[in-house]
C-alpha cells in the first residue's frame, strides 16, 4: 500500500516529467534512499520508470538495480547501451554482481560478462563456480588483509590505502606468506598498538572462519551465534577466499524465512515477491501440492467408508470427526513449528532426537489427557451416553499422544536426511494425522461398544 508522502512524490516527478525539468528531477531523486526508489518505481509504467533509473547517478543506480527483481533487471538492461551497463555492473560489490548474474537468464549473463574488464570478469566467474545456496555464492573479495611480520605502522598505511575499496573496515585479517588465514583482528587493536611493534605481537590466533562450499544458513548461524559483523571465507586448504559481511546474511535470513512460511503452507518456494508474480506463476507453484493433499484426503475418505456399519450403529460418532481430526491436526503443527525452528536456529540437533521423544510423548498425554477430559464432560453434561463419552476421551488422548510425536519426529528424520523439514508442512501433516485420527477413532469406537 502507498503511503501518502509516496502518493505525494510520484505526483511531484509525473508533474516534473510532464514540464521537463530534468535538473529538479534529479535532485529529487539524489534524495531518495535505493530501497524508496525500487518501491516508488512500482507506481511508474515501464517507460517512465527506465526514464527516472536513467536520471539516477552511477553510484545510486548501481544500488537500486541489486535491489530490483529480476525481471525488472532485465527489462533495463535490454534498453541501455553497453557504456551504461559496464558503469551499473562496475558500481555492484562482487557480492551483490554475482547475485544478479545468478538470477538472470544465460543470455543476459553472458551479455554482462563480455563488458566488464578481464580482471573484473575473471572475478565474478570464479564466484559464480558455487553452488547457489552456497557461502561462496555470498562472499565478496573486498576485504583488508595484512602480513604477520609486517609493523603495525605499515598496516595501518595498508588500511588506509586499500580501506576504502573494502567492503568494511572494522575486522582486519591476517594471512601468511601463501595467504592462509591465521588471526581476524579488530581495527582498534591496529590503532592502540606501537607502530614498531610487529603484527604478530597483537595476534592471539583465535578467529572463527566458514569454508566455502559450506550453506549459506551455516554462514548465518556462526555469525549470530558469535555476534560478527564479518565472517572469513577460507577454501579446505585454509587460504582466505572472501569475507562475507552482516548484511548479506540479513538478506539470506529473509529470504530462507519467506521459504520456510511458503513451505509451511504447501507451496513451493515462489522465488520473487509476490506484488510481481503472475496468476500463472502462483498456481504453478501452489497446484501441485493442493492435488497432492487432495489425494492423501481420499485416504480419509476411503477409511471412513470402511466403517459403515459402525457408524450405522452409532450415529453420533459422525458428529465428533471434524472436531478430533482438527485437534489432532493443531497438536502436530504446534509441535512441527516449535521443533523446525529450534533446528533452524541451531538450538537443537538430530542427535538429542532420543530426548525429543521422551518429552513429546509425555507433552502428548498431558495434552490429550487434558482435552479429552473436556470432551468426556462435554458429552457427560449433555447427557449422550457413557460410553461415546470415552469413546471420545480415549480417541483424543490416543491421537494427541501420536501426533505430537509425528509432528516433532519428522523434522528431525528430514533434517538426518538432509532434506529441509519446513516440507512438513502443517498442511500435508495435517492430512496425516487425518488419516490416523480417523482409524484410531473407529477403531476404538468398534472396541468399545463391541460392534
Amino acid at each position: 500500500m502507498i503511503t501518502y508522502e509516496e502518493y505525494s512524490l510520484v505526483k511531484t516527478l509525473n508533474k516534473l516529467i510532464e514540464s521537463k525539468d530534468w535538473r529538479q528531477i534529479k535532485n529529487i531523486l539524489e534524495d531518495i534512499p535505493p530501497s524508496d526508489f525500487v518501491h516508488i518505481l512500482e507506481d511508474f509504467d515501464e517507460e517512465t520508470g527506465l526514464l527516472l533509473f536513467r536520471l539516477l547517478p552511477k553510484e545510486k543506480a548501481a544500488k537500486v538495480f541489486a535491489e530490483l527483481e529480476p525481471d525488472r533487471q532485465e527489462e533495463i538492461l535490454k534498453n541501455l547501451g553497453n557504456r551504461k551497463i559496464r558503469q551499473i555492473i562496475l558500481e555492484l560489490p562482487p557480492d551483490d554482481r554475482t547475485e544478479v548474474f545468478g538470477d538472470l537468464p544465460g543470455n543476459i549473463t553472458q551479455k554482462l560478462l563480455n563488458v566488464l574488464p578481464p580482471e573484473e570478469r575473471k572475478e565474478a566467474l570464479s564466484l559464480l563456480c558455487y553452488s547457489e545456496e552456497s557461502v561462496g555464492r555470498l562472499m565478496t573479495p573486498d576485504y583488508i588483509a595484512v602480513k604477520s611480520f609486517w609493523t603495525i605502522g605499515r598496516a595501518l598505511d595498508h588500511i588506509r590505502e586499500f580501506g576504502k575499496d573494502a567492503e568494511t573496515v572494522d575486522i582486519v585479517y591476517v594471512v601468511d606468506s601463501k595467504w592462509h588465514l591465521i588471526d581476524s583482528l579488530p581495527l582498534r587493536k591496529f590503532i592502540l598498538a606501537d607502530p614498531e611493534a610487529k603484527v604478530e605481537s597483537i595476534m592471539d590466533r583465535k578467529f572463527i572462519s566458514i569454508y566455502a562450499d559450506e550453506d549459506q544458513e551455516e554462514a548465518a548461524r556462526r555469525m549470530k551465534k558469535y555476534d560478527l559483523v564479518a565472517l572469513p571465507v577460507i577454501d579446505k586448504d585454509g587460504v582466505l577466499m572472501g569475507i562475507v559481511t552482516v548484511d548479506d546474511i540479513l538478506d539470506v535470513l529473509e529470504e530462507e524465512t519467506t521459504e520456510d512460511f511458503q513451505k509451511g503452507a504447501a507451496i513451493a518456494p515462489v522465488g520473487i515477491k509476490y506484488s510481481v508474480a503472475s496468476p500463472l506463476v502462483l498456481y504453478l507453484k501452489r497446484i501441485s501440492w493442493l492435488s497432492i493433499l487432495l489425494i492423501v484426503d481420499f485416504v480419509t475418505s476411503t477409511v471412513i467408508s470402511r466403517y459403515e456399519d459402525v457408524l450405522k450403529s452409532v450415529i453420533a460418532l459422525a458428529f465428533f470427526i471434524p472436531a478430533l481430526i482438527d485437534t489432532g491436526g493443531n497438536t502436530s503443527t504446534q509441535s512441527a513449528t516449535l521443533i523446525i525452528r529450534a533446528l533452524s536456529t541451531g538450538e537443537l540437533t538430530v542427535r538429542k532426537w532420543f530426548s525429543v521423544v521422551k518429552k513429546e510423548i509425555l507433552t502428548g498425554l498431558f495434552l490429550g489427557i487434558s482435552l479429552g477430559s473436556i470432551f468426556f464432560l462435554r458429552i457427560a453434561l449433555l447427557r449422550q451416553g457413557l460410553l461415546l463419552g470415552l469413546t471420545l476421551g480415549l480417541t483424543i488422548v490416543c491421537i494427541v499422544i501420536i501426533s505430537n510425536l509425528l509432528g516433532a519426529i519428522l523434522p528431525i528424520i528430514l533434517t538426518k536426511l538432509r532434506l529441509d523439514p519446513a516440507v512438513v508442512s502443517s498442511p500435508f501433516l495435517t492430512s496425516i494425522v487425518d488419516i490416523l485420527g480417523v482409524l484410531i477413532y473407529f477403531s476404538i469406537a468398534r472396541l468399545i461398544f463391541t460392534l
